[in-house]
């Protein structure tokens, strides 16, 4: 399960892709388009400017702004930046390993034969898809939607 740090992280940058062309955004401004409190969220930002996925500006005008474009930022560099590690256990980690003290054999136990392919399906999604993959399939379903009420009607 994501932690609250990351949902809102992810909510902040999808809004910050879906304004990608219109310049930097004030904190206040994301916060209460996305309803994620104000300090938290500069904490995230902060954090994820930090890993140099956003930039910022001082000053009238300013604000936070993508440093990339959508279609070049992962989401999985996001849930790593903001929550660490995708794997479920440590002795599958590809960025944090860690043997497992109880484990006698690391080659043939089950849990982590299991646990890789977690992690690995989950790194898959996760780094296949961008932020602006996710906004074009947010898009669609919400075309989709509007269509099915509209059909409905």
């Amino acid at each position: 399960m994501i932690s609250k740090k990351t949902k809102y992280g992810l909510k902040a940058m999808i809004y910050l892709a879906k304004v990608y062309d219109q310049g930097p955004v004030l904190i206040a401004d994301l916060a209460r388009e996305e309803r994620i409190p104000k300090k938290f969220l500069e904490l995230i930002l902060l954090t994820l400017k930090n890993h140099g996925v956003l930039q910022s500006r001082k000053g009238k005008g300013g604000g936070y702004y993508l440093g990339k474009p959508p279609k070049e930022i992962s989401l999985g560099k996001l849930v790593r930046i903001l929550d660490g590690p995708l794997a479920p256990v440590p002795c599958v980690s590809e960025t944090a390993y860690a043997k497992c003290d109880e484990c006698l054999d690391e080659r043939t136990c089950g849990i982590r034969l299991v646990m890789k392919d977690v992690r690995d399906a989950i790194a898959e999604i996760l780094d296949g898809t961008s932020l602006a993959d996710l906004l074009e399939r947010s898009e669609k379903a919400e075309q989709l939607e509007k269509g099915i009420f509209t059909y409905c009607i």
